[in-house]
Order: structure tokens, then C-alpha cells, then sequence
């Protein structure tokens, strides 16, 4: 069975340099609904038989060209729901920066429990949970191995990510998974294999480095996320303020929480 894992396109937290996560009624950007048609036009050919989908807005309109183009309901799965930021929910990420646990989330994520939230471990266990389920219940379903999309967050999938490539949850950091990107992961009888990782396309945007970045310290991860604040943690201007005419969104880089 195979499962395409796919982040949600750039939301309006994501622009404001914001932690939104669960907080309802996010939507995408236009930005992030040009990314869910391309997605929904790029995925339309391929054999899909189910979409599962993360209860939150954003995760719901990226899906929903595609599910149009294909006449599949989304099935919403409450396990693939975005990270409960508890307090650190709806605050900017150059404030966050200045956390001590912003370092253990950094280096020790399988120890971070986010304050009034939940623990990084917890959501592992929760969104492989989910996956593996869905997963078998399709190889019943269909007595072969079908293709599947699970649309939802940044650090879920990252999570989801880690399990398959056998790598501790602490890892996880080094792993980039940008708005609207694809990763492919199949699962067989003899384990997990990952096909794809971070595919966004031939976009290859994000990997240009801001200007403002380059004699600095690169950034690092965020919660949510794959690319820090830059400058944001010192308190200028976040590293993603610039135009994405063309680009894919990625170039939002600190904006890739939630």
C-alpha cells in the first residue's frame, strides 16, 4: 500500500510568521490555493482511490480540488490533526525563538512537550497510528496494493517520515517537508520504505537563500516547520518577507509552521 503524504499550501499563519495550530478558520493564501490546484491537476492522472484528510480548514481546501477532479469524499481523520501548541498557539515565531524550550524542540523533540499542549512523542504516536490503520483497512478493502493521499501538517508528516526511515524521533529536524509537498512512503509486510520526500515539483525556490541570511548562521528548524526564523530571532525582519510571485510558497520559509 502507498500513501502520498501531502502538506497543506501556505496559509494566512504561515505569511503572518505565526504558530496557528489548531486554531480554526486558517486559510490558505491565494498563493496556497494556486498550489492546490497545481497539486489537484499534477495528482489528477494518478490511480488515487481514497483521500484522508486532517480536520482543519487549510488541510480540507488543499484537498478539495483534487477530490472534485477525482469524485472522492474525503474521509477526515481527527489523528492527523495539526500539533497542540498549547500556549505557544497564535504567537509569533521571533518571540518563540527566545524560548528555552525552542532549543530542546531543536535537539530533543522525543522530550518536548509543548506548555498547555502535547509532547512531539505523542504526536508520533498518534499520526503513525493513524497512517498504519488506514493504511491496512485499504489493503483489506482492496485485496492489493492501492494509492492513497494523507493530507495534514508539517510536523505530522515529519513524524510519520522518521518512523519509516527508522530514524529516532529526535532526528526528525533534519527532515524538510515545505508546503504543498508530496512525500511517498510504501508499506509492505517487511516494513516501510519511503519513495519521495519534500517533492514539490521542479520548484526549486527554497533553495535559494535570502540574501539577508547568507553571512549568518543557517536557520534551523521550527516547530511545524523545516526552516528557522533567521533574522526574526534577533529581531528583525523574519527571513520570509519577500515576494513569491515565483515561487511555490516556499520561499515563506519561517511561515512553514503549522
Amino acid at each position: 500500500m502507498t500513501v502520498i503524504l501531502l502538506r497543506h499550501g501556505v496559509s494566512t499563519s504561515n505569511t503572518a510568521h505565526t504558530l496557528s495550530g489548531r486554531t480554526p478558520g486558517v486559510e490558505l493564501t491565494e498563493r496556497g490555493r494556486e498550489q492546490a490546484r497545481a497539486l489537484a491537476e499534477r495528482l489528477a492522472p494518478l490511480p488515487i482511490e481514497h483521500i484522508v484528510v486532517s480536520p482543519l480548514l487549510r488541510c480540507a481546501h488543499t484537498v478539495a480540488p483534487l477530490a472534485e477532479k477525482l469524485a472522492l469524499e474525503p474521509v477526515t481523520e481527527e489523528r492527523l490533526v495539526e500539533v497542540d501548541y498549547g500556549d505557544w498557539t497564535g504567537r509569533k515565531l521571533a518571540d518563540l525563538v527566545k524560548e528555552p524550550l525552542w532549543s530542546v524542540v531543536q535537539r530533543h523533540a522525543s522530550g518536548a512537550v509543548f506548555p498547555g499542549g502535547e509532547g512531539l512523542a505523542d504526536v508520533q504516536y498518534r499520526a503513525v497510528a493513524a497512517i498504519r490503520e488506514h493504511d491496512r483497512r485499504f489493503a483489506e478493502q482492496h485485496g492489493r496494493d492501492a494509492l492513497w493521499v494523507a493530507c495534514t501538517h508539517g510536523d505530522v508528516i515529519k513524524s510519520v517520515l522518521a518512523d519509516a526511515l527508522g530514524i529516532h524521533l529526535d532526528g526528525f529536524q533534519r527532515l524538510v517537508v515545505e508546503p504543498a509537498s508530496l512525500s511517498v512512503v510504501r508499506y509492505t509486510p517487511a516494513g516501510p520504505s519511503v519513495w519521495r520526500s519534500n517533492d514539490t515539483g521542479t520548484d526549486l525556490s527554497a533553495l535559494a537563500t535570502p540574501p539577508e541570511q547568507r553571512s549568518r548562521e543557517p536557520a534551523g528548524p521550527v516547530p511545524g516547520g523545516e526552516v528557522g526564523p533567521g533574522p526574526a530571532a534577533n529581531g528583525g525582519a523574519a527571513a520570509g518577507e519577500r515576494t513569491t510571485d515565483a515561487d511555490n510558497g516556499n520561499a515563506q520559509r519561517p511561515d512553514s509552521l503549522e
